[in-house]
């Protein structure tokens, strides 16, 4: 196994299914530079229980540039359209693979999945940005959740994106409860499976949880 590449957390502990089949399930993921968090839940919606978690690369850790194509070394952009035509179709490639990896699990890919929600920091185009180096930022988060949406979709999962800024108030009106209450439910979801349960990892899971939705 490939060591992470640094500033990335490490792969979550596996968390084995217990008793029956739990029925349809749903992923969540939050996306960031790189690579992404993958949360899995079964449902019902009324009342989610959680499968595992994952971290999924979408980049190469032995390629490090392809963490962040579209710079080129701190407060710099990558201009150069070769490099660049280089570093995404490895990007695509590992977004590809590591994806059917997950699937292959049964906890991701042995039930009959609902759909995905993606989490992602900003949706902007890039074209709008005037700043060359947040430039370089919108275009790799439009490239990450990009390759992720479809590399999910070849193996026929519908996805849906919400901006984390306001996940909280979309989750209060698709699940139709408040947010405290939603809050709650995700804190004990993550007690059930032990270790690091932070912000990446709840926003993962309020995704899973609107796509059971």
């Amino acid at each position: 196994m490939k060591r992470v590449a640094q500033g990335s957390p490490g792969p979550p502990k596996r968390i084995e299914r217990e008793g029956g089949s739990p029925g349809k399930i749903a992923l969540g993921f939050r996306v960031k530079s790189g690579y992404a968090i993958a949360v899995a839940l079964s449902g019902p919606a009324s009342a989610p229980r959680i499968l595992a978690r994952r971290l999924v690369q979408l980049s190469d850790p032995a390629a490090p540039e392809t963490r962040q194509p579209y710079h080129d070394g701190f407060y710099k952009q990558q201009d150069d359209p070769r490099e660049l035509a280089r570093r995404t179709a490895i990007v695509r490639r590992c977004a590809t693979r590591h994806v059917t990896v997950l699937l292959e699990d049964e906890c991701f890919g042995g039930l009959q999945c609902r759909g995905a929600g993606l989490v992602v920091g900003s949706v902007i185009d890039p074209a709008k940005v005037g700043n060359l180096h947040i430039r370089a930022h919108a275009s790799e988060g439009q490239l990450f959740r990009t390759v992720l949406a479809e590399a999910l979709t070849l193996h026929g999962i519908p996805c849906d994106v919400s901006v984390e800024k306001t996940l909280a108030e979309t989750a209060a009106k698709r699940l139709k409860r408040s947010s405290g209450e939603i809050a709650r439910t995700i804190a004990a979801l993550g007690k059930t499976l032990g270790g690091r349960w932070r912000a990446d990892e709840k926003a993962a899971c309020v995704a899973a949880w609107m796509a059971l939705a």
